[in-house]
Order: C-alpha cells, then structure tokens, then sequence
C-alpha cells in the first residue's frame, strides 16, 4: 500500500501540472503523514543534507564548463574539424552530426546544450543540401543524448552520489558504451544516407583538413586532459570539473579570443541559474529517498521481483523496461534522483555490479529524451529547427531503435562494460 501511496502522490502531483522539483517535495511529505512522521525537521535536514555534497561541487563547474566552451567557439570548431574530414561523403552531414556529438559530450556532458549546438549549426546546412530534415533532426536528437553517457557526465554524478558509488569508476565505464551509441548512428545514417540524393560538399584537401584539426585542437585537448587525469588518479572528479572550467576559459579569453572580460558575468549567471535548478531537485529528491528508504518500498519491489532475483540478466532486463517506461514520462534528473536510492538495494540482493549498471541506467534514462510524451532533446530540435513534432518522432525512430539495441546488447553481454572498466581502472 505505502508503494501505492508514493506512486499516486508522485503521479498525482505531476499529473496537477506541479514543476518536478516541489511534486517530489509534496511527495515526502504525503509519504511523511503516512507513515506517521510529522516532525518538519525531516525535511529540512534531509534537504540540506541532500545538496551538501563535495562530489556535487562538480556540477556548477561543469555547467560554467559548457558555457564557456560554447562561447569561447569550441564548439564551433569541433563541427569544422569534422566536416574538413568526412563533410564530403554522400550524407556526410549526418557523420559530421554523430562525430561532432560524440566530441563535444566528452567536453560539456549536457545532452540539452550540445544537441541545442548541433541543431543550431547543422539543420540549416541539411536543409539546403536537400537532406530529409526530420531524419536529419533525429540523428542530431539521437547524437545529443550520448552526451551523459561519455565523460564528464552530470547524471552520472547524481546517480554516484545518491548510490553512493564511485564517479571515477562510472566515468570510465561510459566511454565504451558511448562509443557503441555512436557507431551505432553511423552505421544506421549509412543505410539511409545511400537512399537520398543530396549535394556533397567539395572534398577538403589535407592542407585544409590539418589547418581546421589546428584550430581545434585546444578543443579537442580537453577530454583527454580530463580522462587521463582521472585515470592516472590526477584528480577527482570535481577537481575534474573545475580544470575543465579554467581550461575553457582561458582558452576562450586568451587562445580563441572569442569571450571577452565583459561576458564573464552572464556566462556565470547562466550556468548559476542552470546549477540551481538541478540543485533544488536534488535536495527535494533527498527528502523523498529518505522516506522511501523509511517505508520500506526498495525490499517490497525486490519482493515482486523475486522470480528473477537470482538471475542477473533477466533482473537487469527487468529493471531496464521498468526504467525505460517511467523515462518516457519523466525527465532525465528528477528519474535519477528518484530511482537510484529505490534500486540501490536491489542491485546488492541481486548481486549486480552497481557501477555496470548505473552505466545502462544513464543510457536508459538518455534514450528517455528523445521519446515522447516529455522527450526534452526532441523539444530542443524542434525549437531550434522549427520543425513539425510528429514529422520528427518518424523521423528518429530508426536511431532510437538502434540506440536501444546497443543497450540491450550491454544487458545481455556485461562484459563489453566490465572489461574496458577494469582495464582502464587499473
């Protein structure tokens, strides 16, 4: 019944038109009268609690991160380095769109910014080259959400604070699956690509190629700064985040010359404005783990799954469509801070390494962007293509469905993550 009870409050409250952030808090405190607690000091104890985290320290700074790397023209140049390459393959627009999302995930870790950056830049391009723009758009939807999955991920840093698991490890863990995710774009635009007839861009000569790979490659610099350090133990992975917020702004002050003194303020207030909204989600997430942790209701959901409990696969298979159905209808964050401290539990009683998982919920959750009803990345294409909602739901689909496959495969063969996490975590 108390599970009832969370789900209908939680529901509920949505279903009002309640933002997130106080339907969560509304939440707790339905489940705080019931279970009988009415002391006010739960909440504000477990909300501080909640955002005074020194791993939480990372996310202001990845988010001044990302704003400085947009302005600063990183971006930017990261799409010019890959069309110097590939732009002049038949559909080479959509490699350039896969390539480029894959580079800048591994720079911002947003989802939101990077396909907003793709779209803005790329669309336009596609649709005077007699791209299928609604394909095109899902592709570019399709490789924005591999930002959360390659490192430095904010998600990730959520779910390793709420499961209390090591963000190192689940950085590291994320790179092969990205990797998949974007092979997998590839390989699916290829089918398609071959079908339209669309105008190619001349061939760039090598000349040209190393000239614009030059430019970016203070850019392209970055990842392996943040992922050599934090393999070789340098830093964590909030001193991370705070090298690649200095790293991208001198770049963008003293290297690319494209943010001036001036712009520091508003590019600070952005970030803050972003910071504080993922922050109040977390410390309303806190007080409804802490009831849910109180009520019981991870061990009576590892009751109903107790058929499978002794089954790794088809545990993690469950709780993948589980995952998958409540990602449909709720955004990325507020589903992290929700559901990790209700599957930590179960992860142990089922025996399931949680950093290999959180690793497939991240992706999961990803995939959850780009599929209505919410789908917040399809949004962003819309808005920044101005393009028809239902044109581009056919359009995405066949990314969608390969994005999936690719999760499914790492449910199915644990080892494409473990392998690669244990070698570079050694």
């Amino acid at each position: 019944m108390t599970m009832l009870v969370f789900i209908g409050a939680l529901l509920g409250t949505m279903a009002l038109g309640l933002p997130i952030a106080f339907a969560l808090l509304v939440t707790g405190l339905v489940l705080m009268f019931w279970l009988g607690l009415t002391d006010p000091q739960i909440v504000m104890q477990n909300m501080w609690d909640g955002a005074n985290s020194f791993p939480l320290l990372a996310v202001p700074f990845f988010m001044v991160a990302g704003e400085f790397m947009n302005a600063g023209g990183m971006t930017r140049r990261i799409i010019a380095i890959a069309m110097a390459w590939v732009g002049h393959i038949r559909g080479g627009l959509g490699y350039v769109a896969v390539i480029a999302a894959v580079i800048m995930a591994s720079l911002s870790g947003s989802a939101v910014a990077d396909t907003a950056a793709l779209a803005a830049v790329l669309l336009p391009m596609m649709r005077a080259s007699n791209y299928n723009v609604y394909r095109a758009g899902g592709l570019i939807g399709a490789g924005g959400i591999i930002a959360p999955i390659i490192p430095p991920s904010i998600p990730m840093i959520l779910y390793g604070v709420s499961g209390q698991v090591s963000v190192t490890k689940l950085f590291m863990a994320g790179i092969v699956p990205g990797m998949l995710m974007g092979m997998a774009l590839i390989l699916t635009w290829r089918f398609y690509a071959h079908k339209e007839k669309v105008h190619t861009a001349p061939k760039a000569s090598m000349k040209e190629r190393l000239s614009k790979t030059g430019e970016g490659f203070w850019a392209l610099l970055l990842p392996i700064v943040i992922i050599g350090g934090l393999k070789t133990g340098v830093f964590t992975p909030t001193e991370a985040a705070v090298t690649a917020a200095a790293y991208s702004l001198v770049v963008g002050l003293f290297v690319y010359r494209e943010i001036k003194l001036k712009d520091t303020c508003r590019l600070f207030l952005n970030a803050a404005k972003t910071t504080s909204i993922v922050m109040f989600l977390v410390a309303t997430a806190s007080v409804s783990a802490w009831l849910i942790t109180a009520a019981d209701i991870p061990m009576q959901l590892a009751g109903l799954l107790a058929p499978v409990m002794d089954k790794p696969v088809l545990l993690t298979l469950t709780l993948m469509l589980m995952v998958l159905l409540i990602g449909t209808a709720m955004d990325l964050t507020p589903t992290v801070l929700i559901m990790t401290p209700v599957l930590m539990p179960i992860l142990k009683q089922g025996n399931i390494d949680p950093v290999y998982f959180g690793v497939l919920f991240i992706m999961n959750v990803s995939i959850g962007l780009i599929t209505p009803p919410v789908g917040t990345v399809l949004n962003v294409v819309c808005g920044v293509g101005k393009l028809s909602m239902e044109k581009l739901i056919k359009g995405i689909w066949p990314f969608l469905l390969a994005e999936t496959l690719v999760l499914l495969s790492l449910v199915v063969f644990p080892e494409l993550v473990l392998v690669p996490l244990k070698w570079m975590t050694h």
